[in-house]
């Protein structure tokens, strides 16, 4: 095995970037003040982190480290920000890093308070402890029966030094001082439990919100209840009160519906029906601004503009995700920046990776809109689409006409969307002769041209009809296309082919024009879904036995089956070029299959199952949707910024469990970097110097080392200067003195040797060089891999020097020449270094071939290379006859 689970961690080719579509949850969002800036911010947890949004633009400001566990609660000063999880809460600084944190609660926290330089926290058990913030000390601790005074809800009262007002469950209040510790005053309450406090912008006066889903305005002071207001939408959930010179009171439900309360008149004067589709988590008015900023677990956050003359709101900026989880995801157009994706909630979204001020909703699907515009938006929910299950979506003609056509869960009719516009589209496509209520659509496709729409459904007829016009094209088949359900449609990239799969496990290849069967296959299994890669031609099946089959469109044969999902393979996505097919399955395992080589190079575990994958056409991220998540997933390929080794994972391979990425994106970036260390550790691949024996092999040398032995002379000739070196002018010189305190001229040295002879020895001249040496020695050992290795260090001119000075008459002998010959018939025997013993042999045959003849040693030495060489040239040459021979002919046939 090459290697084992332990070996690397996560996954060699994807790190977690971020998510995309994460706005809000049912944690009430928190508005501070900015003095420095002047700007109001408001905080959303998504989460483990939490947003920071400019109001202004509703600008994404900051974006929080992660937490260990979901936030369960939020508040904050003007300086901090609170976010509790589990029994710890911890305080942000920046709207980034965590600067302290809290731990001492035994139960799960649900409310805090800042209060000053403390800050107050209360857990489920009704403990209650204050917290000086810089020490993370505790300050005080008070505890309440659970059964006799549960808080839900606490305040600051305004001008109250030192106290805080607590709310029950049991429905009684109490007004305490925490510097002494002192219980001031109890109030007796409504009967209800209390669920919301909020100061009022008058001095002493308190709104307090019932589950019974009254307000009541309250005297804190003289324990005197100034009005009540009544709510038919259930508890009250947020309480908030305009302070821009308007007397009035906003009141949250849990059916997000917003009241809003005249409090001089004592009179409700407008409803905000559906703020949200589900309960309203926060609502609070900015200080002076009819502005209204709300909240909810819709995955919603949206700011809302008091200046009609009635004094209802209008909806000024939002930011929203999807509701429930997602049911399909797919990049659109080819710049990868986009992501359609379609919800439970059944609304169909786009989602900018690039910035969030780009996303766009396209809405729910309504069955007449035209209908509802005439009756108006209460009967909006009778008449919209089931949510969808899929779709397909082409750009080529988006500015024409709709260019996205989906099936919805339960419904016959696929419905057409206009990307552009940001709409549903004109046509519901269905087949006119078909009255059963159980058929349903299940496969849809468009061509890519954009002028045809494929669809396929659950009887296993198979229609083509036209985007533009809505009108039905024709069907496959005589009656039907398939015996069974019909699991996948697609057509190739020049509308010549649809291919087409039914649950009765069979592969049809159509002409697209005739509607004439081609071809048909059967599978192994019947087939789960099915996807086209239309450049490549390459088709991904995702079957019932939970393999996955690749087919050749050309061919129409399998060319590679993979095996190793443990559940229902949920999704396929292609790489841009064809080579990877990426696979997600109910296993919780996102495998990533190298196509070439037919081999798995990756593979990761996730928390929650993949229900979606799709890959950037760009290539640098991969989108995942999740069982149960909102958002969408990215990760990016780290191939693109880093080298990754893509060897085959062994059959004992098991993945690790990789976390999901938040939505911040430096501190992602950190984490990958811990991933891909691993992955660098590429596997050094020593290359023999002979693959084989019978392979003729070439030195790495440059060709400048041997190419132009033979030239030498005329490169020397070429390079001879036109003029003699100059004379350079008389430069200064310095006498040499001799150390010392006086200075003092050194004596130049006299040479008073009598006997010392001016006659140059010869014999240091003669001194023979070490290649001459290792040859005498290759003449005793018959080993001249030494000597060999000390030519191949010299240049050109050295090599000619060295082969110079075998001759008898430069100082070499006849030995050392026959050793050398010998050296180049064992280097044409091993056929290593071929090119460097034909322009060795070359030199020296140029250099010495005068005197050659006149040694029959020699001469007995050359007529045994001579035999050699022709051997091998002749073996090459034939070869290359052949090689060029195959070229001409495919280069001058007619195939």
């Amino acid at each position: 095995m090459e290697r084992g689970a332990g070996d690397r961690t996560g996954s060699a080719l994807f790190a977690g970037f971020r998510a995309l579509g994460l706005f809000s949850t049912d944690i009430p969002h928190v508005v501070r003040f900015s003095a420095l800036k002047r700007r109001f911010y408001v905080t959303t947890c998504v989460g483990k982190s939490f947003h920071t949004y400019d109001v202004q633009k509703l600008s994404l400001v900051a974006v929080s480290n992660s937490l260990p566990q979901d936030i369960c609660c939020m508040a904050a000063d003007g300086r901090l920000v609170f976010a509790a999880y589990g029994n710890v809460f911890s305080a942000f600084a920046r709207n980034k890093e965590v600067v302290h944190t809290f731990k001492g609660h035994k139960a799960e926290i649900h409310l805090l308070q800042p209060f000053g330089d403390h800050i107050i926290s209360v857990d489920t058990d009704s403990i209650l402890i204050i917290w000086h913030i810089y020490l993370e000390e505790e300050y005080l601790q008070l505890t309440f029966d659970k059964s006799v005074f549960k808080i839900s809800a606490i305040l600051h009262p305004s001008t109250y030094l030192n106290k805080i007002l607590l709310g029950s469950e049991q429905g009684s209040l109490q007004l305490w001082n925490v510097k002494s510790n002192k219980l001031l005053y109890t109030f007796q309450g409504w009967k209800m439990g209390v669920t919301a406090l909020q100061q009022a912008p008058a001095v002493d006066v308190v709104a307090v919100g019932l589950m019974s889903g009254q307000v009541i305005i309250h005297n804190i002071k003289f324990d005197e209840t100034l009005m009540k207001f009544h709510q038919d939408w259930g508890p009250i959930t947020s309480i908030s009160f305009r302070t821009d010179g308007h007397p009035i009171m906003a009141a949250g439900s849990p059916c997000g519906h917003i009241g809003l309360w005249d409090l001089e008149d004592k009179k409700l004067i407008n409803q905000m029906r559906n703020a949200h589709s589900t309960a309203i988590a926060g609502l609070t008015f900015l200080h002076r601004e009819p502005l209204l900023v709300t909240n909810g677990a819709d995955n919603a956050l949206r700011i809302w503009i008091f200046d009609g003359p009635t004094g209802e709101g209008r909806l000024l900026r939002f930011r929203m995700g999807h509701s429930a989880p997602l049911t399909k995801i797919r990049y659109y157009g080819q710049n990868g920046q986009q992501i359609i994706s379609a919800s439970q909630d059944g609304t169909l979204q786009s989602f900018s990776t690039i910035h969030e001020k780009f996303n766009k909703s396209l809405g729910h699907g309504l069955i007449n809109k035209k209908r509802v515009k005439r009756k108006g938006l209460q009967n909006a929910m009778s008449v919209r689409l089931p949510p969808i299950t899929k779709f397909a979506a082409e750009e080529a003609r988006e500015s024409d006409w709709d260019s996205i056509i989906a099936c919805h869960q339960g419904k016959l009719s696929c419905s057409t969307w206009n990307y552009q516009r940001s709409t549903i589209g004109s046509y519901f496509l269905k087949p006119k002769e078909l009255k059963k209520d159980d058929i349903t659509a299940t496969a849809v496709d468009i061509t890519s041209c954009g002028n045809f729409a494929v669809i396929g459904l659950s009887s296993g007829t198979v229609d083509v009809y036209n985007m533009q016009s809505g009108i039905h094209r024709g069907s496959f088949g005589e009656d039907q296309a398939h015996k069974g359900s019909v699991r996948g449609v697609a057509v190739d990239g020049l509308n010549q082919l649809t291919i087409t799969t039914g649950s009765e496990g069979l592969l049809k290849f159509w002409n697209f024009k005739n509607k004439i069967l081609i071809h048909s296959m059967s599978l192994d299994s019947p087939p789960n879904m099915m996807l086209l890669h239309r450049d490549s031609g390459i088709l991904g099946l995702a079957l019932d036995d939970f393999t996955i089959s690749v087919l050749d469109i050309e061919t129409r044969k399998i060319v590679r089956e993979f095996s190793g999902h443990q559940g229902q393979i949920n999704d396929l996505a292609f790489s841009p070029d064809g080579r990877w097919l990426i696979t997600a399955s109910m296993d919780c395992s996102v495998r990533t299959w190298d196509l070439p080589s037919g081999c798995l190079i990756d593979s990761f575990l996730l928390d929650s199952a993949p229900l979606n994958v799709t890959m950037s056409p760009t290539g640098d991220f991969l989108a995942t949707s999740h069982v149960d998540h909102l958002g969408i997933y990215l990760w990016s390929n780290i191939s693109l910024y880093s080298v990754v080794s893509l060897r085959p994972l062994p059959t004992d391979y098991i993945p690790s469990v990789v976390m999901l990425p938040g939505t911040c994106q430096t501190q992602d970036v950190e984490l990958s970097e811990e991933t891909i260390e691993p992955s660098d550790e590429m596997i050094e691949y020593d290359s023999p110097e002979q693959l084989n024996e019978q392979l003729v092999t070439l030195s790495l040398l440059p060709e400048s080392r041997w190419k132009n032995l033979l030239n030498l002379d005329v490169i020397k000739k070429k390079n001879k200067p036109k003029e003699p070196p100059k004379v350079p002018k008389s430069a200064p010189f310095f006498i040499p003195t001799v150390p010392g305190l006086v200075p003092r001229y050194a004596a130049p040295e006299q040479n008073n040797d009598p006997h010392q002879s001016k006659v140059v020895n010869l014999g240091i001249l003669a001194q023979k060089s070490d290649f001459c040496l290792k040859l005498e020695e290759g003449l005793v050992n018959n080993k001249y891999e030494a000597a060999l290795n000390l030519l191949k260090e010299l240049g050109p001119s050295g090599i000619e020097t060295e082969l110079q000075s075998l001759s008898p008459d430069c100082g070499g002998s006849v030995e050392v020449m026959q050793s050398f010959l010998k050296m180049i018939e064992m280097m044409l025997d091993r056929k290593r270094d071929f090119e460097l013993a034909q322009a060795y042999l070359a030199l020296f045959l140029k250099l010495h071939l005068k005197m050659l003849p006149s040694e029959p040693v020699l001469l007995e030495e050359m007529t045994k290379l001579s035999s050699q060489v022709e051997e091998n040239w002749i073996h090459l040459q034939s070869l290359f006859n052949q090689s060029i021979c195959i070229l001409n002919y495919i280069k001058s046939a007619l195939l």
